[in-house]
């Protein structure tokens, strides 16, 4: 039923999709071409932008170039807006021959705002790129051949965020909302369709607040996170260093005042030292946020996953058909799949480095469950060097490990620690195919293989991806 109604909205849709495609706003360089150029979109690329080459010359195949808001097979007249030595930046003026996965898209500030790369795409269609960007990454970076079918699962694709920041700036008037796409100015933004419901409200009673004087000039972000029901929020404010303690206060409160929803208020400060502190909570610091399996404290300042739709999926589908003796679940966050471990081994270890989300951790875990706050660097190292851990007995490889590291991945360290490790089984929670792929590497070369590869599109709209790969040996 939701593609049957998808489908006929695109098609409807598809007649006016062109209506939004002005030319975006560029700033020439020295060396830029200010011609119009015809070019045909080769393929879409991680990052959102459609990818084309110039004719070739008589030094071979042309330069390359990337083109946000196009598609494959598109034909389309540019204009270059960045130039670099080995690739162009340009955007499309006009598009002649328009691809039949094309619709108009639904945000207002679609194309300006940074957030969303792909809402003049059909959503089946952003499924299929996602899905070959990745095959692609494993194949062109870690030499990989998946065996079997991606399978792909699917999100709603609007109002499925739970967690959105926005960027304030009170002077010289009023404004929040998102930086625009590839800058640091902020885009005035009144509400925003990949969020959830209670979050839109979140945004519009800080306008409310704003246009009245009400935020005051020391608060630069404000972050919304919604709980599994869409009824209460916590709201975190991040604060400059000269922001007033009493202003900051009765910003919070005015905010909770006015939207008896929100449950807490916490505001964090950047001193001029430099780290972090905080500043002030009113109300709750942080929510209890239920799946099918727990109810998990998320604290302001905490990771929890941010697809309100899919963490049940994103849980079963890292640990079902799991089971053993003993479990590490590294980069833990919150510890969702710890607790989703839980009926299935005797022993799980935790390990998380954040401070805030390892107390959450230690708050969450199953009762058969050791939360270890370290660097997965540091715990591997202590393994390897022979340490012991609670629950761990001297020599013992545990039967599965799960790793959710942060986008920019692994790193060779704890990459080359996994792979000494040993575990018979290891899956790979991951939000970048190419440091996904490059992570592959000494795990393939020291005989790991990917029984299945999963695709979780957490994130529609953009060109975001998140992917899990069982691995064994």
């Amino acid at each position: 039923m939701f593609r049957s109604a998808c489908r006929l909205r695109n098609t409807a849709n598809r007649a006016r999709s062109l209506s939004f495609l002005a030319p975006l706003p560029c700033r020439f360089l020295p060396h830029t071409v200010e011609s119009l150029l015809l070019l045909t979109i080769e393929k879409q690329i991680y990052g959102g932008d459609g990818l084309a080459h110039f004719p070739a010359d008589e030094r071979g195949r042309g330069k390359t170039a990337f083109v946000p808001f196009t598609l494959a097979g598109e034909k389309v007249e540019v204009e270059v807006s960045e130039q670099k030595p080995g690739f162009v930046r340009a955007v499309a003026n006009r598009i002649l021959e328009t691809s039949a996965h094309r619709v108009a898209p639904q945000c207002p500030y679609f194309m300006r705002c940074g957030g969303c790369h792909y809402q003049h795409v059909e959503y089946e269609h952003q499924l299929e790129i996602k899905k070959e960007i990745l095959r692609e990454s494993l194949r062109r970076i870690a030499k990989l051949e998946l065996e079997s079918a991606i399978q792909v699962h699917p999100s709603p694709p609007w109002n499925y965020r739970n967690r959105s920041r926005l960027q304030v700036r009170a002077a010289p008037e009023f404004c929040a909302g998102y930086f625009k796409m590839r800058s640091h100015e902020v885009l005035a933004v009144e509400q925003c369709p990949i969020s959830s419901p209670l979050i839109n409200r979140g945004i519009a009673t800080v306008w409310e607040l704003g246009r009245a004087g009400k935020v005051p000039e020391g608060v630069r972000e404000i972050e919304f996170f919604a709980d599994a029901e869409d009824t209460r929020l916590l709201v975190e404010l991040s604060c400059a260093p000269e922001a007033r303690r009493a202003a900051v206060r009765d910003c919070a409160e005015q905010l909770r005042a006015v939207m008896p929803a929100i449950a807490g208020v916490v505001a964090f400060r950047a001193p001029a030292k430099g780290g972090l502190e905080k500043l002030l909570a009113s109300g709750d610091s942080a929510v209890s946020y239920r799946s099918e399996s727990a109810a998990y404290r998320v604290s302001a300042g905490g990771f929890f996953q941010t697809n309100r739709f899919l963490i049940d999926q994103l849980a079963r589908t890292v640990t079902q058909q799991r089971s053993g003796e003993l479990a590490f679940d590294l980069y833990a966050g919150a510890g969702l799949f710890s607790t989703a471990l839980a009926c299935d081994f005797r022993h799980i270890i935790s390990v998380e480095s954040s401070q805030t989300s390892a107390t959450d951790l230690s708050y969450n875990r199953p009762p058969n469950g050791k939360a270890v706050h370290a660097t997965v660097e540091q715990f591997l190292g202590q393994i390897g060097r022979g340490g012991k851990t609670e629950s761990l007995q001297s020599g013992r490889q545990p039967d599965l490990v799960i790793v959710d590291p942060p986008r920019s991945g692994l790193g060779e360290r704890a990459a080359r620690g996994l792979a000494q490790l040993g575990a018979q089984q290891l899956t790979y929670v991951s939000c970048d195919p190419a440091t996904l792929a490059r992570d592959l590497l000494p795990l393939l070369a020291a005989g790991y293989r990917v029984e299945r590869a999963h695709l979780l599109d957490l994130f529609p709209q953009t060109y975001h991806l998140e992917s899990v790969l069982h691995l064994s040996r």
